[in-house]
């Protein structure tokens, strides 16, 4: 599964440029959109809720999760016109780490307006990722294909893009095979992350380490 993707020769992108050619081929007639996300600490600088999450306030990261509800809700619709089904699958490590707790409370955002997320235990992949891990990407239809890339802190830094159909096919039918065992994310968010406690982060976010 994936074993073609490392061979694969992408276009780099800067993240203006990435998100400008995602957004056009996105209304060209594309059938779907699938996105499989991988990484399990991320800074998302300029996110309200994630900058409390980030500075150490819980309680406010939770209270502002919802803040872009609004925006979520045009994207399904926008998504329903154009008639591309969103799905999104979410691999997860345990123990959780603190963004990926604070992550999920937003993605139920998405989920409650009807976006199609599932999650992933990544223990139940670990003969897929004997190498290397599955890939984070953004599939759309058969057209185009982005593995999202982020800097060493995290941060978003752009996109390779790919082409090359026999590819595209592939990394999607390996999605559709980890999709497929994927679980329902309420049930997994009620079990996983409602019990948990607050995370103790360091400033930037990531897992807090005792001096």
């Amino acid at each position: 599964m994936f074993d073609s993707f490392p061979a694969g020769a992408p276009q780099r992108m800067d993240r203006p440029t990435y998100h400008a050619d995602l957004s056009r081929v996105y209304t060209s007639g594309i059938d779907f959109l699938n996105k499989l996300e991988r990484g399990q600490h991320f800074e998302e600088r300029g996110f309200a809720s994630w900058e409390a999450f980030a500075a150490g306030d819980w309680n406010r990261a939770l209270s502002l999760a919802g803040e872009g509800r609004q925006d979520y809700a045009q994207e399904l619709r926008r998504a329903r016109q154009l008639g591309v089904p969103h799905r999104r699958l979410r691999v997860v490590e345990f123990p959780v780490t603190p963004y990926v707790q604070w992550e999920l409370f937003v993605l139920r955002v998405r989920v409650e307006l009807g976006d199609d997320i599932k999650i992933l235990d990544a223990r139940t992949i670990s003969n897929i990722e004997q190498s290397r891990p599955v890939p984070e990407v953004v599939i759309l239809g058969d057209a185009v294909m982005y593995e999202v890339v982020y800097d060493d802190s995290g941060n978003p830094d752009g996109a390779n893009r790919y082409t090359d159909q026999s590819l595209i096919r592939e990394t999607n039918l390996g999605f559709d095979a980890l999709y497929e065992r994927g679980e329902d994310f309420q049930e997994f968010f009620a079990r996983e992350i409602e019990p948990l406690p607050p995370p103790r982060v360091a400033k930037s976010g990531a897992p807090y380490s005792p001096s």
